[in-house]
């Protein structure tokens, strides 16, 4: 880490900005899935429960609002964790990619090619 946050730093954070786009598209996507979920459920429920029909409108609204909320969460959540693992695997590729960088420099400065040099070595395509 870097230290300490100053005021309004998350808004060039562009790691923190992109995970939460993220979010917002996972959360936006789970509402409408699960809000048409709801929709469905509500009313085939409304055609065979004469109890779902007594229900007072706000609360067929509160039911249908809360299975949007709960999609938005699970999706927003599902979107978060997936969009990490993606990020820490680009970490540790752009880390894998350094090290052997450093390690081919290396060879090369005590005169051993590395993998991108040409040499003598017989069985490449087109020595046949």
């Amino acid at each position: 880490m870097s230290g300490p946050r100053h005021h309004a730093s998350l808004t060039k954070d562009e790691e923190t900005n992109a995970a939460a786009w993220e979010a917002a598209r996972g959360a936006g996507w789970g509402a409408t899935k699960w809000g048409t979920f709801s929709a469905v459920a509500g009313g085939v429920a409304y055609a065979f429960s004469p109890i779902y029909r007594g229900l007072t409108v706000p609360f067929k609204v509160y039911i249908q609002m809360s299975g949007m909320i709960l999609g938005s969460m699970i999706e927003a959540d599902k979107r978060m964790i997936a969009y990490e693992h993606h990020v820490r695997h680009q970490k540790r590729l752009r880390r894998d990619m350094e090290v052997w960088r450093r390690y081919e420099e290396d060879l090369e400065a005590r005169g051993t090619p590395g993998v991108g040099a040409e040499s003598n070595v017989k069985g490449k395509a087109g020595d046949v």
